[in-house]
């Protein structure tokens, strides 16, 4: 600017904004760079008040953090945890939601869910814990199967009178293995299946024998 153009700013007490001028500290305070275990996270105050009394909350959410903890030499707060299991610590105080991915061990993010001091995950984390042990303790689930053999006339009752938790699973054909007149009768093998229900005592029921043709 001339010489009068910046008298005249300095007069009216306007402050000059220069490019790359660093922006004020109240602006940039809305977000916090973490390093946990040498992994970079970078969320909001906000998303980390979520639960007032965990220990992201006192470590930087609160005037005059309770917690004392070292930073890098990015102003990142210094975390010696595993990072792998912080991701769900993170997306659970930013949506509410509990999401592990299947290479994740569910005992793993109760662990840190319980250092960072999160209550209500903690709860969700044990309550998903207990509801895997009790569907291990009933056992994998198992199949019978059975290949009826039929024509294809009879295909359309055979399928209509299943019953009594049976369903189809794949037919195949055979061939023409009778001449009946000038007619060929296609032969077909029809696989079909069924859940066997694990009783509590561990003793596997049969299946009933409704579905036979």
């Amino acid at each position: 600017p001339s010489p009068r153009a910046a008298g005249a700013a300095a007069g009216s007490g306007g402050a000059l904004s220069l490019p790359g001028a660093a922006r004020p500290a109240a602006a940039s305070s809305k977000w916090v760079r973490l390093n946990v275990g040498g992994t970079y996270f970078v969320s909001t105050r906000q998303t980390l008040c979520r639960e007032p009394k965990s220990f992201l909350c006192r470590l930087c959410c609160q005037d005059g953090p309770e917690l004392g903890s070292d930073k890098d030499e990015t102003g990142a707060y210094l975390i010696d945890r595993d990072p792998t299991y912080f991701g769900p610590i993170l997306n659970y105080l930013r949506h509410g939601k509990l999401i592990i991915n299947k290479e994740l061990a569910e005992e793993g993010v109760l662990e840190e869910a319980e250092f960072y001091n999160i209550a209500s995950l903690v709860r969700l984390v044990k309550e998903r814990i207990r509801d895997n042990e009790n569907r291990t303790s009933q056992g994998p689930v198992k199949h019978v199967y059975r290949v009826l053999q039929c024509q294809e006339e009879e295909l359309t009752q055979m399928v209509s009178t299943m019953s009594d938790g049976w369903k189809f699973e794949q037919l195949i054909s055979i061939g023409s293995s009778y001449n009946y007149g000038n007619e060929d009768q296609a032969e077909f093998l029809c696989v079909v299946s069924r859940e066997l229900n694990n009783s509590t005592n561990g003793i596997v029921k049969e299946p009933s024998e409704k579905a036979k043709v």
